[in-house]
């Protein structure tokens, strides 16, 4: 009768591993216009997570878009183009994102031809969180 009781204490553990968070880019500083990365693990046993972005200019337009998997280590950068689009890379992955409407979203296969744009930031873990590292401002802008 106690070892019932207790089968739920001893999953707390395995429960504690799983990673199931995000983390917002707030666009111009609008908590109304986001992009936010999501990190869902849906095995404590396997270290890969499945990696989405969520585009949202609110009240316009708001969607979820899947970005494969990653480890829950794994650095996601966000670069915007002059058009005002973002490119998401991580790794050699890249994605083209829209906020005007939240419907563009499109794999990227090789490198942009009018060249990456300004990094805006990096998606990564700090302190065992998920968070969005802003680039200073003008600090790294590369064309291609």
């Amino acid at each position: 009768m106690r070892l019932r009781h207790l089968l739920p204490l001893l999953a707390v553990p395995l429960l504690a591993a799983c990673v199931n968070d995000s983390a917002s880019y707030l666009i111009d500083g609008s908590a109304e216009h986001t992009l936010t990365l999501i990190r869902e693990q849906p095995a404590f046993w396997n270290d890969k997570v499945n990696l989405s972005l969520a585009v949202s200019r609110m009240p316009a337009c708001l969607r979820r878009h899947s970005l494969g998997s990653g480890t829950a280590r794994t650095p996601v950068e966000v670069w915007q183009v002059p058009s005002g689009a973002f490119i998401i890379r991580i790794g050699k992955r890249m994605y083209a994102a829209e906020t005007q409407t939240c419907e563009g979203f499109a794999r990227i296969d090789g490198d942009p031809v009018t060249g990456m744009g300004e990094l805006r930031g990096v998606f990564r873990v700090r302190d065992g969180k998920l968070v969005f590292v802003k680039e200073a401002a003008g600090t790294n802008s590369i064309s291609q």
